[in-house]
């Protein structure tokens, strides 16, 4: 586990347009150094508002979208097109306006797929569509993602991972069905820890006060079940992506004068 990096900007719309362009940078250098590239979107006001960011920066089309593997690190377990799923909302935010390879686009199963109202058949579905994407250097049954991001919630959940439910103690399985989420809807699908941590750069996003408190928490050495933002991290890197009243909380010896 890497010591995990903590960027502080002063709002969420700099944090977000910031990590817009290091998510381009990331995205450029993969594709150049390996030819492709991979990565791990999440939902949320957070995830959403980076990816609007992103759709509204002019470096944009440096990425070449048809080299690129878009994944979900979770998703609510409901019908194809409902506008709670962060896939319906990543479209809207960027995805139908940049040229992606619809191949290459890995939306989790809903509820009226191929898999009906089976979370754990929609969940080893994706986990089978992840193995298959892993290459023969990659481990644990996943793709080695270049950038994982994730939303940190109030109450410290990242992806559908939340503290004390079955999902975030599984070790074994890579993508889970999540039952009785204490937030709607209850029923959705997620990756799990081990998947997750096979990214090599994790990003941890989180804006505004009422993030404050799971910030400081996840990062004063809470343990993963109780707070399962502490379990997430990257084989290389370990980000955190905040605005300063997330970091509010932090003792200032944890991260630098904000950059931006």
């Amino acid at each position: 586990m890497n010591a995990p990096q903590l960027v502080v900007h002063r709002d969420k719309d700099l944090m977000a347009q910031a990590a817009a362009a290091r998510l381009i940078t990331k995205v450029v250098d993969a594709q150049a150094s390996r030819g492709s590239a991979s990565i791990v979107l999440t939902g949320g006001r957070n995830g959403n508002g980076l990816l609007a960011a992103l759709a509204a920066a002019p470096a944009r089309d440096a990425i070449d979208w048809g080299r690129l593997d878009l994944w979900w690190g979770d998703e609510r377990f409901l019908p194809e097109g409902d506008p709670e799923r962060n896939v319906t909302q990543a479209r809207e935010a960027l995805l139908d306006a940049v040229p992606l390879d619809p191949e290459r686009v890995h939306a989790m199963p809903a509820s009226d797929g191929p898999y009906g109202s089976d979370a754990e058949a929609a969940a080893e579905g994706y986990a089978a569509e992840l193995a298959k994407a892993a290459g023969p250097e990659d481990h644990g049954g996943v793709p080695a993602f270049d950038v994982l991001m994730l939303g940190v919630g109030p109450d410290t959940h990242v992806a559908s991972l939340f503290p004390e439910l079955p999902a975030v103690r599984e070790t074994e399985r890579t993508v889970v069905g999540v039952h009785g989420a204490p937030k709607p809807p209850p029923t959705r699908v997620s990756l799990t820890l081990p998947a997750i941590r096979a990214a090599r750069e994790v990003w941890l996003l989180a804006a505004g006060d009422d993030k404050a408190g799971a910030v400081r928490i996840a990062l004063s050495g809470a343990g993963e079940i109780q707070a399962p933002a502490a379990g997430a991290y990257g084989t290389a890197r370990t980000l955190w992506l905040l605005d300063e009243p997330a970091a509010s909380r932090l003792p200032r010896s944890l991260y630098p004068p904000a950059s931006a």
